[in-house]
């Protein structure tokens, strides 16, 4: 898979929530932390996601927030 974001991120599937519309994807990193993705079902079908899969997650954003206390 060639994309041109910068940003990817390989993990594997730690759990897939499924609702009406929407799927609730989480990915854990390698180093232990967890990145939450909302897709829509319809998506999470189609590429048959399932927990234990090896997968990339891809952001893209136009906006990055960083917070100190």
């Amino acid at each position: 898979m060639h994309m041109s974001a910068r940003n990817q991120l390989k993990g594997t599937i730690k759990s897939v929530k499924q609702g009406n519309v929407m799927a609730e994807i989480i990915v854990a990193l390698p180093d232990g932390q967890e990145i939450v993705s909302a897709i829509t079902r319809s998506s999470a079908e189609t590429l048959h996601l399932q927990a234990g899969d090896q997968v990339v997650a891809i952001v893209k954003s136009t906006e990055v927030m960083i917070g100190k206390e």
